[in-house]
Order: structure tokens, then sequence, then C-alpha cells
């Protein structure tokens, strides 16, 4: 299995795996979002997992470049996507903590955050299983 096969059955684990977590945990979920991974005061861990995942996209780039891996861009561009997430937690965390409380309280977009994480998913391993 190549790069690209890995990185979409690894994300697609995260998503399955963290909205499994989160069925289990219920309620606690929600508060451990806001009192740890996201707590009022910015944790430095997510400094270093910021800049990991801005490292995964340049190395996801850099693979595309030099590798010969047919449709290896189409899981570059969407990874790239990440870096939203990741800079608005890096440089702009109080209204990512707020947009995360305001998710958390309201049933409906959450339903709908964690189906289309799941949908996702399983596109991310048709695409390991079929283009890489």
């Amino acid at each position: 299995m190549n790069y690209f096969g890995v990185i979409c059955f690894v994300w697609a684990l995260i998503g399955i795996g963290s909205r499994i977590i989160m069925a289990l945990m219920g309620e606690k979920w929600n508060e451990w979002e806001l009192n740890s991974a996201y707590a009022s005061e910015k944790p430095k861990i997510l400094n270093i997992v910021g800049a990991a995942g801005y490292l995964i996209v340049i190395l996801t780039w850099y693979m595309v470049i030099v590798s010969d891996v047919e449709y290896s861009w189409i899981i570059a561009v969407l990874i790239s996507a990440t870096v939203i997430k990741i800079s608005t937690v890096l440089f702009n965390y109080k209204v990512f903590r707020k947009f995360v409380s305001k998710m958390l309280n309201d049933k409906k977009k959450m339903f709908q955050l964690n189906l289309g994480v799941l949908i996702y998913s399983v596109i991310l391993i048709f695409m390991g299983i079929f283009l890489y």
C-alpha cells in the first residue's frame, strides 16, 4: 500500500473512531472537548498538533510531486482543506472554540456533522481501496 492509501485509511479510521467514541461517551465527550481538548486557554499541545498537520499537508504535496501515483492530487487537495481548521485553531483560537461550543450544543448540527464525517470516511475507504 502506498502513502496515499495509508492517508485515506488513517483519516477514515480517525473519522469513524471519533464518532464511535463520541457516541459511547455522550455528554462526557462535550465536557472533554470544551474543558480539555479546547480549554478556555489554548492548550500548548495544539501548537504541536497544528505543526504536525501542516507537515502532513506539505509531505503529501511532496509525495504527489515525486511519486507516480495516479490521482494522488485528489487526496492532496482534500488534505489541504484541513489547513483552514489548523490555521483557525492556531491563529484564531477564541473564534474556533466558540464555534465548537455552538456545534456541541446544537443536536441538529452535530447530527449533520457526524453524518458528514461518516460519509466522508466511507469515501476515503473507497478511495484507499480503488484509487490507491
